[in-house]
């Protein structure tokens, strides 16, 4: 196995509060997807709706992935003064969420 040489992943899985109206939902997706031009280590934005017909979502309803040039990049972003206003206006919109970071590694199977 090869891990991937200094990238790191963040997942950020979200649910976010009933009341909270779709229209918002989308201003602050954006406003996620925006600190990627503003925070430089922060390399990637993706996200999407849970859409798994397993239903092991426990409630989860948002994906949202950044990928990151180096572990002290996630530190440098969860410390700009850009995340931490984001984050002021993001948490209490949420019911529930979960971070994860890792390092993607490369599976090589033999052939034989």
């Amino acid at each position: 196995m090869e891990e991937a040489n200094g990238v790191v992943k963040h997942i950020f899985l979200a649910k976010f509060k009933d009341d909270i109206p779709s229209k918002r939902i989308e201003e602050l997706i954006k406003g996620f997807a925006n600190l990627v031009n503003l925070i430089p280590p922060m390399k990637s934005f993706y996200w999407g709706r849970d859409i798994s017909a397993e239903n092991l979502h426990q409630g989860f309803t948002h994906i949202f992935e950044s990928t990151f040039e180096s572990i002290e990049g996630i530190a440098e972003y969860i410390a700009h003064p850009a995340h931490v206003e984001f984050a002021n206006l993001l948490l209490p919109s949420l019911e529930k969420l979960i971070a994860l970071d890792y390092k993607p590694t490369t599976v090589h199977l033999s052939l034989d």
